[in-house]
């Protein structure tokens, strides 16, 4: 253990897609992404093993920032910003 403590954002909104594959992660975050507002955090939860460059190409794609993404055993937190 490293002792590196990481700043993990505030989520406004979670949406847990826990069980769920590709490509319905994605479409769940975008989902509740167009009903948030500019500068929202989402936290989306996965436990598909793509889900890490699923998540990348995504927030690329659609200019959503990337804020962090992080995994804890078999769960990957992925936290992405509402675009202006």
């Amino acid at each position: 253990m490293s002792g590196e403590q990481i700043d993990v954002p505030v989520p406004t909104q979670t949406v847990d897609a826990r069980g769920l594959a590709c490509p319905l992660p994605i479409l769940k975050a975008k989902k509740a992404l167009s009903a948030m507002r500019s500068g929202d955090v989402l936290e989306v939860i996965t436990t598909d093993r793509h889900a890490m460059r699923d998540f990348q190409a995504f927030c690329k794609q659609t200019g959503n920032p990337l804020l962090l993404q992080r995994q804890e055993d078999d769960l990957a937190y992925h936290y992405l910003q509402r675009r202006a």
